[in-house]
């Protein structure tokens, strides 16, 4: 099993060493090609209408929604899950569309108001997680077919699609590798 990071912009070193923490080599993806064997995709954190852009510009927005219609697991964190969603309020950027859930950008504060928190994950054991929040996008508004595996204040900071996951916080970040293994678990086997 392949997966990668997307690689234009953003924390994506983190996510990379994250895998390597699971026993996991994933490449660094900048071009529409590299997809192709892949069964996982992380979208990371960064600037969202940046990555957006570049995405756009180098042909990886259309081929990233192909790969996914074709089954290729997609986490986008914190940027991409903006990226991920069909709606983001008040912003035109370019986006992938593919879940169906409405986000607000840097709702949770400027970057000086960053926080951690615990979360309890539906499907993880071992206790809660620490959500790590810099410039957090809200999630307004989740659809039928999408559901919450962890909130924060009431609001949803974790949704899955199908074999679609989205976190309002960076899990990179921290030392705990619980939910990139659940999305290596998600690319692997469709069926989750």
């Amino acid at each position: 099993m392949r997966v990668g990071v997307l690689a234009l912009q953003g924390d994506f070193a983190e996510h990379l060493g994250a895998f390597a923490g699971c026993q996991v080599e994933a490449l660094e993806i900048r071009r529409p090609q590299e997809l192709d064997t892949l069964a996982g995709l992380i979208m990371p954190g960064g600037e969202s209408t940046t990555i957006g852009m570049l995405m756009e510009r180098f042909g990886l927005l259309e081929q990233v929604r192909v790969r996914a219609q074709q089954g290729m697991a997609i986490w986008g964190t914190c940027a991409g899950m903006i990226l991920l969603a069909k709606d983001i309020v008040g912003s035109n950027q370019p986006r992938l569309g593919l879940m169906d859930i409405a986000v607000e950008r840097n709702a949770y504060g400027r970057q000086i108001e960053s926080f951690e928190a615990p979360l309890t994950v539906k499907g993880i054991e071992g206790g809660p997680i620490t959500g790590v929040f810099i410039r957090a996008p809200v999630v307004r508004s989740v659809g039928p077919e999408c559901e919450v595996l962890s909130e924060h204040g009431g609001e949803p900071v974790l949704v899955q699609q199908g074999r679609l996951l989205a976190s309002s916080f960076h899990p990179e970040l921290t030392e705990d590798l619980r939910l990139h293994r659940y999305f290596l678990a998600l690319a692997a086997y469709p069926e989750r």
